[in-house]
């Protein structure tokens, strides 16, 4: 396979300094050798860098650096379709912001294909707020809205050319989500899968169900990783923690299982704040459940059927 890595350091969406650190580390654990040595032939593309940033001003006074986020989100928007042309994109992040660019890049691509764009989101967080309803103004918290076309970012951030389907969204190992944002996840028709119903169901049950449904469509795959997706008692570089996340053989299962699928098209590792870390553990962590996804096994299996 041929993957390409695409550097965005972008802290300002975030709370903490710091996420700009983020690709760094992630390469400094060791991500391309790894991934060569699963035999992949790996492009590093380096650093996005920002788009001229013009002045905006918005009602809401809570946002934070609105110029700066926006001219980040058509520079990273343009890298990721020209970088999913022939190959797996990898970005690195920097915080979940960058997912802005991405996903909407990604999404044009797919559309120039005739494909429908899935998206896989594991985040404690929905980030599905709009400029109006964020009372943070951080604006890591808005990608999946914007990518899906939510109203009130026309005028401040790019033109999407291509929609994200609400419909063709998953966010698995929800935690932290605002009552605006439960309201508009539930109008839009995302899937929902919470911590509860993956400690009642099975992680591996309810992504199988969505994984048959974007191979039934032929879907193109996105994933965008939070480290915030898991528990920070085993992934504590970030700046957003939130107690019951995912445990290790949870993520490592959901990572083995989009392996097999085969349909994974793009990904996001965002938010990995090193300043926070231990010795590099978080950094460590993500690089080997990217390995996972990538078809590192510990065995050798055919896929069984269970009653």
């Amino acid at each position: 396979m041929r993957l390409r890595i695409v550097g965005a350091p972008v802290q300002d969406g975030a709370g903490r300094m710091g996420c700009e650190m983020g690709p760094s580390a992630l390469r400094t654990a060791g991500l391309v050798a790894t991934l060569e040595e699963l035999g992949h032939e790996v492009d590093d593309w380096g650093a996005v860098q920002p788009a001229v940033a013009k002045p905006l001003a918005h009602g809401n006074a809570a946002l934070k650096f609105l110029p700066e986020i926006a001219a980040w989100t058509t520079s990273i928007s343009d890298a990721a379709f020209l970088a999913c042309a022939d190959a797996v994109p990898i970005f690195l992040g920097g915080d979940h912001s960058i997912s802005a660019g991405s996903l909407s890049g990604v999404a044009r691509r797919a559309a120039e294909k005739g494909r429908a764009l899935f998206v896989l989101w594991l985040d404690a967080h929905a980030d599905f707020h709009t400029l109006d309803t964020t009372a943070s103004g951080n604006l890591h918290g808005v990608p999946l809205a914007y990518a899906s076309g939510q109203p009130g970012f026309s005028g401040y951030f790019p033109d999407l050319p291509v929609r994200v389907d609400p419909e063709r969204i998953c966010a698995m190992g929800l935690r932290s989500v605002d009552p605006a944002e439960r309201t508009a996840l539930d109008a839009a028709g995302v899937t929902v899968h919470d911590m509860r119903a993956i400690d009642e169901h099975g992680v591996g049950r309810l992504l199988r169900a969505f994984l048959d449904r974007v191979e039934a469509q032929n879907g193109m795959l996105h994933v965008s990783l939070d480290v915030d997706f898991l528990d920070p008692a085993i992934a504590p570089a970030v700046g957003t923690t939130v107690p019951g996340g995912a445990t290790f053989r949870e993520a490592h299962l959901v990572m083995e299982m989009l392996s097999d699928s085969g349909l994974v098209t793009s990904l996001d590792l965002v938010e990995l704040n090193p300043f926070l870390d231990e010795r590099g553990r978080t950094a460590t962590l993500m690089v080997d459940l990217t390995a996972s996804l990538m078809g590192r096994r510990i065995m050798d299996r055919p896929t069984r059927s269970f009653a």
